[in-house]
């Protein structure tokens, strides 16, 4: 999951991203309304978390002026302020969500997974596919009952491709996806990170789910079938120089 905060309150902004970190997610931080449109305009989310207090715009003139171009991220809403007012003229411009200050991190994450879910279709954590089945908040991963035991960065590319199902996602989109822009590493890092994930997920019963589309990248596959786009599954030796990485 790939989060953008809007927080210009530098205590409660650097609480929210300790919390996401630990919960395995990637976010981006910004104090601004108008760098958050600009984020907006180059960048994918999954959601945005956006105070309503900022310093150069509203929030609200932000979640206005995203939906004004289109852009149909989820964003739930922090604010101190407890006028049903509020809530109800950030959910009419098109919020998702609206927690009021101060709130429950655990209640903050658990809704930020809901709508998450929603977005993408899925009502509840646990989506299943074919024999795999992962669970959204927990992060936990099985085949058949039989827990998976996945790294970090091989939990963030299995999650990324169950929750984009029927796209085909670039090495370059998993590369935004797991280092959200900064010190970002060569783009064959993410064969490594697959075939990897791949080994894991054909030992515990489910071989083939990963599809490779020859010259565009990966897709997802409820079943197990031969790739149609590729003449074989890319062969992946690791050398030194990506070993730290992993």
């Amino acid at each position: 999951m790939r989060i953008l905060l809007v927080e210009d309150d530098s205590v409660a902004a650097r609480s929210i991203m300790q919390m996401l970190k630990a919960a395995g997610a990637v976010a981006d931080l910004t104090e601004g309304g108008e760098d958050a449109l600009e984020l907006l305009r180059h960048y994918e989310y999954d959601i945005v978390v956006l105070d309503l207090a900022l310093a150069d715009i509203e929030g609200l003139e932000v979640v206005r002026r995203m939906r004004i171009s289109r852009n149909d991220t989820p964003v739930l809403v922090l604010s101190g302020l407890t006028m049903p007012q509020a809530r109800v003229k950030a959910l009419s411009l098109g919020a998702d969500d609206f927690i009021i200050k101060p709130y429950d991190k655990a209640e903050l994450l658990a809704r930020m997974q809901a709508i998450v879910r929603r977005s993408k279709g899925f009502s509840q954590p646990t989506v299943r596919m074919g024999r795999l089945a992962l669970n959204l908040d927990s992060r936990e991963v099985s085949v058949d009952g039989r827990d998976v035991h996945l790294t970090g960065k091989e939990y963030a590319i299995l999650e990324l491709l169950v929750l984009r199902k029927g796209m085909v996602l670039t090495k370059e989109a998993f590369l935004n996806h797991l280092y959200g822009g900064m010190d970002e590493p060569e783009v064959k890092i993410i064969d490594v990170f697959v075939c990897k994930l791949r080994k894991k997920l054909a030992r515990a019963g489910a071989d083939g789910i990963i599809g490779t589309i020859w010259g565009r990248g990966y897709m997802l596959r409820e079943q197990a079938m031969p790739d149609l786009f590729a003449p074989a599954y890319e062969q992946i030796r690791l050398g030194p120089e990506l070993a730290p990485m992993l």
